[in-house]
C-alpha cells in the first residue's frame, strides 16, 4: 500500500518535469541576452578608469581590468610613467575583437539552450522510496491508509501518511499471572477476569460481560436449588408451552432464559443475543439514558459481542434433582459475514434488522472468542475458556464468589469412560457402533476396557469427561439423521472447551468447530473426547 501510494506523488513530480523545457528556454534566452549586453558595455567602458599620470612621476601605478564571463581574458596594464597617448589607441582593435567573440559566444549559448531543451527530453528517474514508508506494512484486510502529498517547492515532494488500524480479532490471549493470592479467598473469578483485562487490553469489555454471566449463574443456581420449595417445578403454564424445538418448556426454562438474557443485555456490550428457548436472535438496544450525555462522557461500544446460550441444559431432569447446567458462547461483532451471497434470496419477507442479526449470529465455532458452562450439582461449577486453556471455578456460597479450583484443565489422550445413550446403538452409523463396541470390549488402540457412565445432561457428562477423560457422544441415528444437539448453543461452545483442553470434537467426518450454521437452531451429530480416541473414530469413518 505504501509503495503504490508513494508513486502517486512521484507522478506529480514527473508532471512538473514535463513543463521544465519552457522554463529552460526562458532561462537560456535570459542568460544569452545578459552576455551580449555585458559584452557591448565592455567595449565602451574598458578604458574609462585609466588616468594619465605626469611623466615626471617615478612611481608606477598599475590599473587592471578583467573582462566579465571570459576566463583568463587579456588584462590591459598601463604604466603611467612616460606613457604616450598613442599607445592607448593601439589596443582598441584588440578589445573590439574580444567583444565580438563574447557576443558570438552568447548567441551560440542561446541557440544551444533552445535546441537542447526542445530536442532532448529530460530524463525522469523514480525517486527512491523514503525509509519511513519502507517500514509501513498495512495488511490488505485493514485498508485504513490515508496519504496526503504535495510539493514543498519545485524540487521537494512531501508525503504525510496516517495509518488507522482496525480492532484486531482476538485469537488466544495472554494468560493472567498471579504473583500472590489471599489464603482466605484464593483467586476469585472477578480477580481472574481483572488480570485477563490487564494482560489483554482488547478484552477489557469481556470483564463486564463475565461479571454479568457469573451473576446470572449464581441466580440460576439458587433457583434450581429452591425449585421444589418455591413451586417452580413442572411444565410452564401447566403444560402446552412449546419452544421452537417442539419441546415442552419447563417453568425454569422460561425463568432462567429471562435471567440470563437480561444480565447480558445490561452489560451494554451485546449487539445480538440468541437463545435456544427463543425462535430468532434479538438485537439489543444499547441506547444510554439522555441524562448521561449532559454531564458525563459516555463511551459507547455499540454492542461489540454476540451471545448464544442454552439457559438450562438438561431441564427435563431438573424435577428429579439430576445435575443441569447453562451453556454459553461469545462471538465478536465484525464485518466478516460467513453467509453465502444467496442466503437471503428465499427470505423476501425478512426485515433488514433480522438479516443483520443472522449475519452476526450464524458463525462457525472457530469464530468464538469465549465459551463456557455452569454446572448446578453438588456444587456450582463455572468452567470457561477465552482461547488460552480451560479454567474451572467453584462457587463459595459463604462469600458469594467463584473460586479457582481447577486451573488449566487438560483432558488426557485416552480415558476409561464413555458416555453415550446405548439404547440407540442399533440405530447408529456402523462406524460409531464399531468404535463403541471396541471401547466396551477393550479391542481398541489403548487396549483398555471402558465403562459406561451416562447422566443424560450434556453439561454433567462433559464436565466429567473434561476431568477424567474418555468419550462423550450424541451421534446421528436413523431417527435423527442430523443429530439432536444444537450447533450454536451446545455443540460449538462445548467443542471449543474440549479442544482448548487438548481434546477433539467431530461428527465423525467433519470438525465441529468448522461447520458454518445454516440456521440458528441447526442440529449436528457430536462425538468428543481425548485426541487419540477421536482419531480412532475418524479412522472408522474413513475406512
Amino acid at each position: 500500500v505504501g509503495k503504490m501510494a508513494y508513486h502517486s506523488f512521484q507522478n506529480e513530480s514527473a508532471s512538473a518535469q514535463e513543463k521544465s523545457p519552457l522554463w529552460a528556454v526562458a532561462a537560456g534566452a535570459f542568460a544569452g541576452a545578459c552576455v551580449v549586453l555585458l559584452a557591448s558595455q565592455s567595449s565602451t567602458s574598458l578604458y574609462a578608469g585609466v588616468v594619465a599620470v605626469p611623466t615626471a612621476t617615478t612611481v608606477a601605478q598599475v590599473t587592471s581590468y578583467q573582462t566579465p564571463l571570459v576566463p583568463r581574458a587579456p588584462v590591459a596594464t598601463h604604466v603611467a610613467s612616460q606613457a604616450d597617448p598613442s599607445d592607448l589607441s593601439s589596443d582598441v582593435p584588440l578589445v573590439s575583437a574580444n567583444s565580438f567573440l563574447m557576443g558570438v559566444s552568447g548567441g551560440l549559448l542561446l541557440i544551444a539552450g533552445v535546441f537542447f531543451n526542445f530536442l532532448k527530453k529530460p530524463v525522469q528517474k523514480h525517486l527512491p522510496l523514503p525509509a519511513p514508508l519502507q517500514t509501513v506494512v498495512v495488511p490488505a484486510a485493514q485498508q485504513m491508509v490515508r496519504l496526503v502529498t504535495g510539493m514543498a517547492d519545485a524540487r521537494t515532494s512531501v508525503a504525510l501518511m496516517a495509518v488507522t488500524a482496525e480492532k484486531k480479532k482476538v485469537v488466544g490471549i495472554k494468560s493472567p499471572v498471579f504473583n500472590e493470592t489471599c489464603d482466605q479467598t484464593g483467586i476469585t473469578l472477578s480477580r481472574f477476569m481483572l488480570e485477563v483485562a490487564r494482560a489483554n487490553p482488547d478484552l477489557q469489555e469481556l470483564e463486564s460481560v463475565f461479571s454479568s454471566i457469573q451473576t446470572a449463574c449464581k441466580t440460576i443456581s439458587k433457583l434450581v436449588r429452591r425449585s421444589s420449595i418455591d413451586g417452580m417445578t413442572g411444565l410452564q403454564a401447566g403444560g402446552g408451552a412449546v419452544n421452537v424445538q417442539g419441546e415442552e418448556q419447563k417453568k425454569l426454562d422460561v425463568i432462567t432464559n429471562d435471567v440470563l438474557k437480561r444480565a447480558l443485555k445490561f452489560t451494554g456490550r451485546m449487539g445480538v443475543i440468541a437463545s435456544e428457548e427463543e425462535d430468532v436472535p434479538v438485537e439489543v438496544d444499547n441506547t444510554v439514558d439522555e441524562s448521561y450525555g449532559k454531564d458525563v462522557l459516555v463511551e459507547e461500544s455499540g454492542g461489540r459481542y454476540i451471545s448464544v446460550f442454552d439457559p438450562l441444559d438438561g431441564s427435563s431432569n431438573v424435577d428429579a434433582g439430576i445435575p443441569v447446567g447453562t451453556i454459553f458462547g461469545i462471538f465478536a461483532e465484525d464485518d466478516d459475514c460467513k453467509l453465502a451471497d444467496n442466503f437471503f434470496d428465499d427470505k423476501t419477507d425478512m426485515s433488514e434488522a433480522m438479516k443483520g442479526c443472522l449475519r452476526s449470529t450464524l458463525k462457525p465455532g472457530n469464530s468464538l472468542v469465549a465459551a463456557g458452562y455452569a454446572l448446578y450439582s453438588s456444587a456450582t461449577h463455572f468452567v470457561f475458556t477465552l482461547g488460552a486453556g480451560v479454567n474451572g471455578f467453584t462457587l463459595d456460597e459463604s462469600i458469594g464468589e467463584f473460586i479457582l479450583t481447577h486451573p488449566d484443565i487438560k483432558i488426557p489422550p485416552r480415558g476409561k469412560i464413555y458416555s453415550i445413550n446405548e439404547a440407540n446403538r442399533e440405530n447408529w452409523d456402523p462406524p460409531v457402533q464399531e468404535f463403541i463396541q471396541g471401547l466396551a470390549s477393550g479391542n481398541n488402540r489403548g487396549k483398555k476396557i471402558y465403562t459406561s457412565r451416562y447422566i443424560g445432561s450434556m453439561v454433567g457428562d462433559v464436565h466429567r469427561t473434561l476431568l477424567y477423560g474418555g468419550v462423550f457422544g450424541y451421534p446421528a441415528d436413523t431417527r435423527s439423521p442430523n443429530g439432536k444437539l444444537r450447533l450454536l448453543y451446545e455443540a460449538a461452545p462445548m467443542s471449543f472447551l474440549i479442544e482448548q483442553a487438548g481434546g477433539k470434537s467431530t461428527t465423525g467426518l467433519v470438525r465441529i468447530m468448522d461447520i458454518p450454521p445454516k440456521s440458528v437452531h441447526q442440529r449436528v451429530p457430536l462425538m468428543m473426547g481425548g485426541a487419540d480416541e477421536m482419531d480412532e473414530l475418524v479412522e472408522f469413518y474413513n475406512a
